[in-house]
C-alpha cells in the first residue's frame, strides 16, 4: 500500500479540498499518513495570495524531498493554478496539479501526469465530495467556489475561477452525511461565500441557503465562514441573532478604513458602511466574535489614509484582526500602480495594526471570563486530564474532564486566561 502525505496552505477551503483529497485516496487504497513521516507520495495544496505563501510552498517541497529523496512530490493548489511553471522548474517537483484537478487526484497520482485545466472556463461548482474530517468534531463543507470581484490586490479569480454555487440540495445532502458520521458542527466555506446562489437557477443566496440548513436541524452548530461587508445584510445578521444553531461568529474582510484607498482597491463599500454594518451587528450579537481582514501599505496609502484605517479598527468592536502586509501579485491591477509604499513602512504599518488586534483579543477574551460558554469538546489529554474544546463564539477553552466528553457540548464557566488554550474553566452541565 503506498503512502501519501498532504499538507495544506492557505484558507479554509484548501482545508477541505485536501480532506476530500485524503478521502479520496484512501478509497484508491492509499495510506494517508502525516506530512511529518516519509511517505511515497507528498502533496503541497498551495495558496499563492501573498508572495510570503509562495515561499512557504517551496520550502515544503524541499522539506519533503529531505524526508523521502526518492519520494514523488506533486503541487497543486492555488500556486499551481496561477504559477504552474515556476513549481515545475523545481527539481523536487515531479509533477503540477491544478485546482481543478484535485477531484481526479488519486487517478492523476495512478499516472503521474501534469494538468493544470483552465479555471476561468469552469461553470460548476464540481465539489469534492466529503464525508469525514481529520478532526472528528468539526468539519469544513465547500459550498461555493470562485470570485466575479477582481479587486485590484487579489490574484485569488485567477486561481480558482468564476463563482460557482453547489445546488442547496447537495448541501444539506453534504451535511447529512458529517451529521450521521458524528460530526457536532459543519463550517460552511467558499471563496466568496455572499455570492452563494447568484450563478444558479432558480437563483438563491447565502441568507436563503443558511435559513434552509437552519431549519432542516441536520446538525447541532452550524458556522459560516468569511462575509464580504456589502453582503452582510439585516436578514442575515438577524438570522444569526434568532438561531439556536448558528455561531455567533462573522469575518469580514474589511481591507481598509480609508474611503480613497476602498476605491483604489475596487472594494463596493465605505468606512461609514463597515462602521453601520458593525453597529447593527453588535446590537443584535453582542457577544458575537468579529474578525476581520486588513491590509498595510497598499500601494499609494498615506500616512493620512492608514490614520483613518487605524482609528477605524480602533473604534469598532472587532475580537481579533489578520492583518496582512501588501504583497505585490503579478497578474492584478495592484501590482501595476505608482506609488508602490516602502517595505519598511508596510511593516511599521502592519505592525502597529498587529498591536491593536492584540489589544482587541484581550479585550474580547477578558469579556468572555466569568462566563457561562457552550462548549464542543474537542479533545481529552489523558495526561493532565483536561479537555480542550471551542465556544460556540470561538473562543477556546480548557477544563477539566473525562475521555468521554469528546464531541460533546458542554456548558463551561470560564474562570481565567490560558496557555495553550484562550481560557479555562469548568464544566457546570
Amino acid at each position: 500500500m503506498k503512502r501519501v502525505a498532504i499538507t495544506t496552505l492557505g484558507c479554509k477551503t484548501n482545508q477541505f479540498e485536501s480532506a476530500a483529497m485524503a478521502e479520496q485516496l484512501v478509497k484508491a487504497g492509499y495510506s494517508v499518513v502525516p506530512f511529518t513521516e516519509a511517505a511515497d507520495i507528498y502533496v503541497v495544496n498551495s495558496c499563492t495570495v501573498t508572495a510570503r505563501t509562495d515561499a512557504e510552498t517551496r520550502r515544503l517541497i524541499r522539506r519533503a524531498r529531505r524526508l523521502n529523496p526518492h519520494s514523488r512530490i506533486v503541487a497543486t493548489g492555488c500556486y499551481a493554478q496561477v504559477a504552474p511553471g515556476e513549481l515545475e522548474r523545481m527539481p523536487e517537483v515531479d509533477s503540477v496539479l491544478g485546482n481543478r484537478e484535485k477531484q481526479a487526484i488519486a487517478g492523476l497520482l495512478a499516472t503521474g501526469e501534469s494538468r493544470v485545466s483552465d479555471i476561468a472556463a469552469e461553470k460548476e461548482a464540481g465539489p469534492l465530495a466529503l464525508s469525514s474530517f481529520a478532526e472528528h468534531t468539526r468539519a469544513f463543507l465547500q459550498v461555493q467556489n470562485g470570485c466575479d470581484s477582481f479587486c485590484a490586490y487579489c490574484i485569488v479569480p485567477h486561481a480558482r475561477g468564476r463563482s460557482r454555487s453547489v445546488p442547496p440540495g447537495e448541501v444539506l445532502e453534504g451535511i447529512g452525511n458529517l451529521a450521521a458520521n458524528g460530526y457536532r458542527e459543519v463550517v460552511l466555506t467558499g471563496i466568496h461565500l455572499g455570492a452563494y446562489g447568484l450563478d444558479l437557477t432558480p437563483s438563491s443566496s447565502l441568507t436563503g441557503l443558511v435559513q434552509r440548513i437552519d431549519a432542516s436541524h441536520l446538525v447541532p452548530r452550524l458556522r459560516i465562514g468569511s462575509v464580504e461587508p456589502n453582503e452582510l445584510g439585516d436578514d442575515l445578521i438577524g438570522l444569526l441573532a434568532s438561531s439556536e444553531s448558528i455561531c455567533p461568529h462573522l469575518h469580514l474582510p474589511l481591507q481598509s478604513g480609508s474611503d480613497t484607498v476602498l476605491r483604489r482597491m475596487g472594494r463596493r463599500y465605505t468606512a461609514a458602511f463597515f462602521r453601520q454594518r458593525l453597529a447593527r451587528v453588535a446590537a443584535l450579537l453582542p457577544d458575537a466574535f468579529i474578525g476581520a481582514d486588513v491590509i498595510a501599505g497598499f500601494p499609494g496609502e498615506t500616512e493620512q489614509e492608514f490614520a483613518e484605517t487605524l482609528r477605524l479598527v480602533e473604534d469598532l468592536p472587532f475580537s481579533d484582526l489578520h492583518v496582512f502586509p501588501f504583497s505585490r501579485r503579478p497578474g492584478t491591477r495592484a501590482a501595476d500602480l505608482p506609488d508602490q509604499v516602502a517595505a519598511g513602512v508596510v511593516k511599521e504599518r502592519a505592525e502597529r495594526l498587529r498591536n491593536c488586534a492584540a489589544l482587541k483579543r484581550a479585550a474580547f477574551l477578558e469579556r468572555n471570563l466569568e462566563r457561562e460558554l457552550r462548549v464542543l469538546v474537542q479533545g481529552y489529554d489523558a495526561k493532565s486530564g483536561l479537555c480542550r474544546g471551542l465556544a460556540r463564539n470561538y473562543v477556546t477553552v480548557a477544563f477539566a474532564g473525562e475521555a468521554e466528553m469528546v464531541n460533546r457540548e458542554l456548558v463551561v464557566r470560564t474562570e481565567g486566561m490560558g496557555r495553550e488554550t484562550d481560557l479555562t474553566g469548568a464544566a457546570v452541565a
